[in-house]
């Protein structure tokens, strides 16, 4: 997709996708090496987007012991019936590397897109005053399942998406860059952190001056 648009830090949100300990830390169930690997693009991107004064908002993908609050999620991966992601437990937390701060939001979700259900679109429409915010910043874990179901409901709610392809993680390269271009294609922009960086500045810049 050509750039038809640029990242504009007035109009934009900086979706931070499932950084959560069960996800990112070794050996943990649900562990993602290349979500590992990315973290220091995650931290310049966030940091660049804090700078900018564009909105930092974190999801956190949660499961239930009391009952099987995502039952399809379970029934295609078992293991998650008895452990991962648990409600309560430091494995839902955000990783100390990219900790939320005080004026960021942080919303727990229950399937992969993170706007189903959850108030996202609301915070969306208001957090930057009435319906400002029209685009979109994707970085986190798991690329192919949660980034993708999000950039893909963000562009269906007529938000621009820019999917930041060196700051989301796959469970294999493959997937990484097969998601990359259906996003690239059909639902957004895929952009590099160094890409992202430039259009913040250069937007940035550009209002100073």
């Amino acid at each position: 997709m050509n750039a038809m648009w640029r990242v504009n830090p007035k109009n934009t949100a900086l979706l931070v996708i499932d950084m959560q300990n069960d996800f990112v830390l070794e050996g943990y169930p649900m562990e993602v090496p290349m979500a590992r690997r990315r973290i220091p693009q995650m931290q310049e991107v966030i940091a660049e987007c804090r700078a900018a004064g564009i909105p930092v908002v974190y999801s956190r993908h949660v499961l239930l012991d009391t009952f099987d609050v995502s039952p399809l999620e379970s029934t295609y991966n078992p293991a998650l019936l008895t452990a991962g992601m648990r409600s309560g437990t430091s494995g839902v937390e955000i990783v100390d590397e990219l900790a939320p701060e005080p004026e960021d939001v942080v919303i727990p979700k229950h399937r992969y897109d993170f706007f189903h259900n959850t108030p996202l679109e609301t915070v969306l429409n208001s957090i930057s005053g009435l319906r400002q915010v029209d685009t979109v910043v994707i970085i986190g874990t798991l690329t192919e399942v949660c980034c993708d179901s999000t950039a893909r409901g963000a562009y269906m709610r007529d938000f621009k998406v820019a999917f930041v392809a060196d700051a989301t993680g796959a469970r294999s390269e493959a997937a990484q860059k097969a998601t990359e271009e259906n996003i690239g294609t059909f639902f957004g922009r895929v952009l590099q952190t160094r890409e992202l960086v430039a259009e913040i500045r250069e937007s940035t810049e550009g209002r100073a001056a």
